[in-house]
This record gives C-alpha cells, structure tokens and sequence, in this order.
C-alpha cells in the first residue's frame, strides 16, 4: 500500500500522507502501481469526457485537457518544456543538464508546450466520441507505464528527484506494468488496442534512445518528457490504425 500512495503523490496532487518511513528502494519499487494510476487517471478523465458530451468536440478536448493538467498537476508538462530549452541545438551534456535545472522556461520550451498541446488537442478532436473515452484511458495508462521503462535507462546526473526512482528500478516491475498496460488495452479495443500498444511503444522507444544518445541517460524532466511523447504517441496510433479498423 505504501508503494501504491507513493506513486499516487508523484503522479497526481492529491494530497496521501504517508505515515510509513520511506526506504530508498520504496520509489523504485512504486514504478510497478504507475500503470495503475495512470489507470486511475484516464479513467477520471474518461468520466469527464462523457459528462460533457452535450458540449462540441472543441470545448470537451479543451475540458480533457484543463483536467489533465489540474490532476496530474502540469508535472510531466513541465518536464516537456526543461526538455526542449535543454535540448534545443548541439549543446554538450553538461549544458543541456544546466538549462534543464533552471527553473525559468524559455522560449523552445514555451514553444515546445505550445505545439504539444495544440497536437494533442486536434488529435483528441478528430477521434469519434464512442472511440474517445477508451483512448483517455489507454493513453494514461500507457504513459505512466512509460516513464517506468525510462526509467531502466541509468541517471543523467550525479544527484537528483527523478534518481530514487531509477537507482533501484527493476526489470520484473516494468514487465509486470507492461503486462498490465497490455491487458488494458486489449480489454478496451482487443486485437486492436494490442497493436495501438507496441505501436506506441515503438515510438517511445525511439525518443528514450533518442534522449540517452544526447545526455547518456534520463533525469525527471526528461522522463516527464516520455510521459508527453507516449500520450502523443498512442492517440496518433490510435488516429492513425483506426482509421483503418476502428
């Protein structure tokens, strides 16, 4: 249970106190329950969706989108936006490090955040409504259990948030939450969502080897920038090989 609350208070801001004494290994340990929350997530989200279907497709996408950011509490936006000042042009690892620990956004970063969200939102608007509520669900679901396989790549810094995560992260946990993911999606789209799923995951991975071949690992912010490319990743699959199946 200590695990499942630590992974509920860095996913979402809901506000667990955790009365347990917190061990070094707890955070790793938590990754496994990420798919879980994600779950939780999409679900949340999903209820929103259909609470709003008297409004037009725009105004649900935006609601979507507000209430995503207010759950989760903009965290792996965030992330996103360090990321892109970071990565912007061919600078070496230690100053994309540096960048990416100011707290102050830049422009590539605001431009970054701007784009992202832009797509995600024409993306959530050309799905049909009986296809949306599923893909909200799928795509939180998947993008928490991707930051779990960033977090196997080894830690970008020498000290950090994002490194009690990373440390101790165990292969079996990330299996187990691939699993889980799987499931999910096969339960919600069968055949389908089984191949929305290693679709999306192939793209993922390519942005995580992307990210290591430039900084030789993963810190927070760019696991939060995982999180952001599998959301865009799985609805652009889902956009993509439903227009064939779906």
């Amino acid at each position: 249970m200590k695990r499942l609350l630590i992974a509920l208070q860095f996913l979402t801001i809901l506000p667990f106190n955790i009365r347990k004494e917190i061990g070094a290994q707890d955070y790793s340990r938590s990754l496994v329950y990420f798919p879980a929350v994600g779950l939780g997530i999409g679900s949340a989200l999903s209820v929103v969706s259909l609470s709003c279907r008297f409004l037009p497709v725009p105004v649900v996408a935006a609601i979507v989108l507000i209430a995503s950011a207010l759950i989760t509490g903009a965290l792996h936006l965030d992330g996103f936006a360090d990321t892109c000042d970071g990565f912007y042009g061919s600078k070496p690892k230690e100053e994309t490090l540096r960048i990416m620990r100011d707290s102050r956004i830049g422009v590539m970063g605001v431009v970054g955040v701007t784009l992202l969200l832009l797509f995600k939102f024409s993306l959530i608007i050309s799905l049909p409504r009986d296809v949306l509520w599923r893909s909200l669900i799928m795509i939180c679901c998947f993008a928490r259990w991707a930051q779990t396989v960033g977090c196997l790549v080894p830690y970008a810094r020498n000290e950090g948030k994002a490194e009690a995560f990373i440390k101790y992260a165990r292969k079996s946990d990330v299996v187990i939450g691939g699993i889980f993911t799987l499931i999910v999606f096969g339960a919600l789209l069968g055949l389908k969502g089984i191949t929305i799923f290693f679709s999306s995951l192939v793209l993922s991975l390519i942005f995580i080897r992307y990210v290591r071949s430039r900084i030789g690992g993963m810190t927070g912010d760019t696991i939060g920038a995982v999180s952001e490319i599998a959301e865009i990743s799985t609805l652009f699959s889902i956009l993509i090989l439903g227009s064939v199946w779906i």
